[in-house]
């Protein structure tokens, strides 16, 4: 499945305990459905020692989210729907991402 969210965009999560928080996209899991946002779905993490972290002990990382609990955000920073239109680059037509609530590029 091909999704219209994409690595380095800025969403807003929509759901679950980190509501209404914003970041950015670090990574996307398109097989399992689900996104690494900044800063959102902090977990803390019980580590042994090894060659990164020497003394081992409590860190905490992001974990990722489903994909429908967020929602992309435009540049007036609401929440908003993704659409698709084709525009003419020379003799191309290049498929180009907008935001529906101000119809304005991403």
């Amino acid at each position: 499945m091909k999704y219209k969210i994409k690595k380095g965009d800025t969403v807003k999560v929509i759901s679950g305990d980190d509501k209404g928080v914003i970041g950015r996209v670090m990574a996307v899991y398109p097989e399992k459905s689900r996104i690494l946002v900044e800063g959102v779905n902090i977990v803390k993490r019980h580590t042994r020692p090894n060659q990164q972290n020497q003394k081992g002990g409590i860190i905490s990382k992001e974990m990722p989210i489903h994909y429908s609990n967020v929602m992309i955000v435009d540049s007036d920073r609401n929440p908003t729907r993704i659409g698709i239109r084709f525009e003419e680059k020379g003799n191309k037509k290049v498929p180009v991402r907008y935001a529906k609530t101000n119809d304005g590029q991403l």
